[in-house]
């Protein structure tokens, strides 16, 4: 391995899970997000050199960005359900697993924008300014795609609060 190679190895060990994560909360598919994923960083190594010294991880998720959109207007939706364990997790596990069920869900019920600007900001930890030049939109495009979204996100039963499941059952 060349030293391109190395670097480029130490940045997909580094951010690799992070980034199929991102792409994942994204599309809402596993194994598309794994497609997508696999896609950005076939590209980010052909043009390693170039990225390397800027911020390659904002580079990548660009691509992931871009991707996915390219894809979304070439199939339209396609939703994936979930298969049934082999075999039974611990409870721990199970209700980590059903938190981001749940997760998924109520990104799955948003419009795709509005999923993007949420994974962004929230996942990805990108400000409303970095949202906007990542999405090519104007930053009061973010705020109000992200408080529609939380709006919508709060009104779902699965996040209501114990407190107001205690005072309404």
């Amino acid at each position: 391995m060349g030293v391109r190679d190395d670097d480029f190895a130490a940045f997909v060990a580094a951010h690799g899970s992070r980034l199929v994560r991102l792409a994942e909360l994204m599309c809402g598919d596993p194994h598309r997000a794994a497609d997508l994923t696999q896609t950005a960083l076939e590209r980010a190594y052909l043009r390693w050199q170039r990225i390397e010294a800027d911020d390659p991880l904002a580079y990548v998720r660009r691509i992931i960005v871009n991707s996915y959109r390219d894809w979304w207007r070439r199939r339209g939706r396609e939703w994936s359900t979930d298969a049934v364990p082999d075999r039974p997790v611990p409870w721990d596990v199970a209700d980590r697993h059903a938190e981001q069920a749940r997760v998924r869900t109520a990104l799955a019920s948003l419009t795709r924008r509005e999923r993007q600007v949420v994974v962004l900001r929230y996942y990805a930890d990108l400000s409303e300014a970095a949202i906007a030049a990542e999405l090519g939109i104007a930053p009061g495009t973010v705020k109000s795609c992200l408080s529609r979204a939380l709006t919508r996100m709060r009104a779902m039963p699965e996040f209501a609060t114990e407190a107001g499941r205690s005072r309404t059952g």
